[in-house]
């Protein structure tokens, strides 16, 4: 098995730190991607953040009434170990390609 954190995301502009109001998962509960996993309230407003993947709970960080910062671990899945990839692809980088517009030549007769 393998464990992967999840970071408290940026939620808003400037906004660097959230309270953590009720988690509505458990250690050992087994999640879906986009179930609502934590409600945490920032200067602007509450909201309830979703898994970004499926696994088993390992780990929480925060009490309700606790602040954590962005960027600090929020969570941690187990993942077994042939699901611990990177979700999605990461864009390969290739030199510019150009566009050329072609025309239809014109009889000049």
């Amino acid at each position: 098995m393998a464990e992967i954190p999840f970071p408290l995301p940026d939620l808003g502009e400037g906004l660097i730190e959230a309270t953590v109001l009720e988690w509505l998962v458990s250690v050992g509960d087994q999640v879906e991607r986009n179930q609502p996993l934590v409600e945490v309230e920032t200067t602007k407003s509450a909201v309830e953040l979703p898994s970004p993947q499926a696994g088993r709970v390992a780990r929480t960080y925060g009490e309700p009434g606790e602040t954590i910062n962005v960027g600090e671990p929020l969570i941690v899945f187990e993942v077994p170990d042939n699901a611990a990839g990177i979700v999605g692809t990461v864009p390969q980088e290739a030199p510019a390609r150009r566009r050329v517009r072609l025309t239809a030549a014109l009889d000049e007769d």
